[in-house]
């Protein structure tokens, strides 16, 4: 069987699970909530561990130095995410304001809210990422964490901020020449 390595979508939903944790229950230390979440997935892979050999959910108890690689990678993808979204969140929430059509931030259910704050942060501070890759990935994460009509409403609104603050990628070839 193959490895199973942590993938960014992985660390994304991560990242979504803490955000809207700590949004209906603020830590009073962000560094703590971190810990306790990443000992918390262990926890439940060990769980699901003891019901018999599953090598596609082993990642936390895993020994193999591929897959320890990559879930480090990952937790650091995701704790960038976290951290940065969680102290900006009144500045996310300002972005996001003027995008959402006579709407508040706080109307939004705290999957939506969280989405987009993850997104918006992606957009502003991660110019590296394609935009469509981050529109999609938040569209997909509204989807799984809420429901299919979400996956629209994240679509509309960050792909009008993205329109806004993202300049489209310039041609790398003239046509026909």
């Amino acid at each position: 069987m193959a490895t199973r390595l942590a993938t960014r979508r992985q660390a994304r939903e991560w990242a979504l699970q803490l955000l809207v944790q700590f949004d209906l229950n603020p830590p009073v230390d962000v560094e703590a909530g971190i810990d306790a979440f990443w000992d918390q997935q262990a926890e439940l892979e060990r769980e699901v561990l003891e019901d018999g050999p599953n090598r596609r959910t082993e990642l936390f108890t895993s020994q193999d130095p591929q897959i320890q690689g990559s879930l480090a990678e990952m937790r650091g993808f995701t704790q960038d995410r976290v951290r940065g979204v969680w102290a900006g969140r009144q500045e996310l929430d300002a972005k996001i304001e003027p995008y959402l059509r006579n709407w508040s931030i706080y109307r939004l259910g705290t999957v939506e809210r969280n989405v987009l704050r993850l997104g918006v942060w992606e957009l502003t501070n991660c110019p590296d990422i394609p935009t469509p890759i981050i529109v999609n990935e938040a569209i997909d994460l509204a989807k799984f964490f809420s429901e299919t009509k979400s996956g629209r409403f994240v679509n509309g609104v960050l792909d009008s901020y993205a329109k806004a603050v993202r300049a489209p990628k310039a041609e790398t070839f003239t046509p026909g020449a």
